[in-house]
């Protein structure tokens, strides 16, 4: 009686097989995640929702590491040079916590009270302060916040210092000016629905101050305009006319 051939036994990975993300870079996990949604991740995109409990401190570490590669490329010896030595940490601590993390924590809590008294006149808040960076370079965006609402008895009213937190989270993220000023006017439109909006910035850009043309005294300057500010001139004119005001 013959005995049978042996049969070849595959070493390849069974595919039905529970696959494991050991020592997978957890900015490769978020992306996946990102993906799987068929959410984008641009520069001025949040995506706190996507990170995991804990991730963001892995994340830091990583981010730490490609630092320390970056100033080994730039020819910093960070071993010996009692300046630099901590200066990837820092650096992945200010970018992750501080002038990008709009990025990656969620939006700061903001409570809305309604409308009771019914109030359907100009309000005007600002300036408020802002910081961001560019999406060219990284380099700052230094600048001034003005907006304006026409509340009607549907509205939902923040109080004064939820703006400030709310343009802050929008301004923390690398970006450019027209489009973060758009971001700002969407959010409040959704948190307040008014009958009309108006957003004004005026920022220095120091991919100008700092670098290229190195011009010290370019402003940049734009507006967006919703409801019935865009509808009736005579309240967008009121608008600018006490914008241009507190700006002198």
């Amino acid at each position: 009686m013959s005995t049978p051939p042996l049969r070849a036994v595959s070493t390849s990975p069974d595919p039905t097989a529970p696959s494991t993300d050991e020592g997978t870079p957890v900015s490769v996990k978020i992306r996946e995640r990102i993906k799987a949604a068929q959410r984008r991740f641009h520069a001025n995109d949040n995506i706190a929702e996507f990170i995991e409990p804990g991730e963001l401190e892995a994340l830091l570490d990583e981010v730490q590491g490609k630092m320390k590669g970056v100033l080994s490329s730039l020819v910093i010896d960070t071993d010996s040079d009692h300046n630099t030595q901590d200066t990837a940490r820092r650096v992945a601590k200010m970018y992750l916590n501080e002038i990008f993390k709009g990025r990656y924590h969620a939006a700061p809590s903001v409570t809305e009270f309604p409308n009771v008294e019914r109030l359907n006149e100009l309000m005007i808040v600002g300036p408020i302060t802002v910081r961001s960076a560019c999406s060219h370079h990284l380099c700052p965006i230094m600048g001034r916040v003005w907006i304006g609402i026409m509340p009607n008895e549907h509205s939902n009213l923040i109080g004064l210092s939820k703006y400030a937190r709310l343009i802050d989270w929008i301004m923390s993220r690398p970006q450019i000016q027209e489009e973060a000023v758009t971001q700002v006017a969407d959010l409040l439109q959704t948190r307040m629905n008014p009958d009309g909006l108006a957003v004004v910035m005026e920022a220095d850009h120091f991919c100008m101050h700092w670098r290229g043309v190195k011009d010290m005294d370019s402003k940049m300057i734009n507006s967006v305009m919703r409801g019935s500010f865009l509808k009736d001139p005579n309240l967008r004119r009121e608008f600018l006319s006490l914008v241009n005001q507190k700006k002198g």
